[in-house]
């Protein structure tokens, strides 16, 4: 300890610590960036990984495509009408003889557009309406959570239904249903979360800084509340895709011959005691698609969870 005298007034005693007496200031310098303390948190999840790992092979599949499938999507194989999976099909054929495998990657490309596409229209909506009901409550709240409720209150495959059938069939369809439809959940989501952190003190400093309510909500509420948000759209995404499959199955989806998956179970519904490969790899399709959203989602819940940190 060393004294130090002040010819003013009394001697102040200024303690000094040897090196790791405390933490050294140079390793509050070399901290972490978040990114990578989220990266290295999502990483121990194996689960999570094993769907970063399928979503990445399905993005390179949607990419080359045309490189990987032996056939066209629409290319047709003369008199090999339902053909059982062989080497020359993987998949087997359908009842028109197009290629069920080349079907199944081309198809690829169909549901990471419908899930990816529609899921951005979705947390838009929800992220803006969910925001000005946080934000600025009273009459625009109640407004905004009234329609939200009766939204929830009508059963979603029949609201979807109706607005295809009004719309017609396409992917482009499929995209604009689901998105428009899909915001109400988000948008619970983010009312929550801006209701809880616009009564922190931060917030009160910038309302006394005389920053815009416009800054405040996407400048300084915002970002502390993407957490939920960036996990919902992981694992909306997938549910987008089972939604495009529901919506094909019965009918209002995407039109033949588009290579969508959940047209493709649409038409192996009919045929699956005598061609039930026309089913089973779509399907499967779906299946490990959608899995892999939400093991994703999962890791991206644990690894931004500061309590975990």
């Amino acid at each position: 300890m060393t004294t130090i005298d002040n010819a003013t007034g009394p001697s102040t005693e200024l303690e000094v610590h040897e090196p790791g007496g405390m933490t050294d200031v140079a390793d509050l310098a070399a901290a972490r960036p978040l990114r990578k303390e989220v990266w290295k948190r999502f990483k121990r999840n194996k689960l999570a990984m094993v769907g970063l790992g399928i979503l990445v092979l399905l993005v390179i599949t949607a990419i080359f495509a045309p490189a990987i499938a032996p056939y066209g999507p629409t290319e047709r194989s003369a008199g090999e009408f339902r053909q059982a999976p062989s080497m020359q099909h993987y998949f087997g054929t359908d009842t028109i003889g197009l290629d069920v495998f080349s079907r199944v990657v081309y198809g690829t490309r169909i549901s990471l557009k419908i899930g990816v596409t529609a899921t951005v229209i979705s947390l838009v909506i929800g992220l803006l309406l969910g925001a000005a009901a946080g934000f600025f409550g009273g009459a625009t709240d109640t407004l905004i959570m009234r329609t939200t409720d009766i939204g929830l209150a009508i059963p979603y495959i029949v609201l979807a239904v109706a607005l295809a059938s009004i719309m017609g069939k396409g992917v482009n369809t499929v995209i604009v249903v689901i998105g428009l439809t899909g915001w109400l959940g988000i948008a619970r989501i983010v009312r929550s979360s801006f209701l809880s952190l616009k009564q922190l003190e931060y917030v009160e400093a910038s309302h006394a800084l005389g920053y815009s309510r416009w800054r405040i909500m996407f400048r300084h509420i915002l970002p502390n509340a993407l957490q939920p948000i960036i996990v919902y759209g992981a694992i909306a995404v997938g549910g987008v895709i089972l939604a495009e499959a529901a919506l094909s199955f019965l009918g209002v989806g995407p039109v033949y011959p588009t290579p969508s998956w959940g047209l493709m179970v649409s038409e192996g519904k009919s045929v699956i005691s005598v061609a039930p490969w026309m089913l089973i790899f779509p399907g499967l399709a779906i299946f490990v698609t959608v899995l892999a959203f939400v093991f994703i989602g999962d890791g991206l819940r644990d690894a931004l969870d500061p309590k975990l940190k």
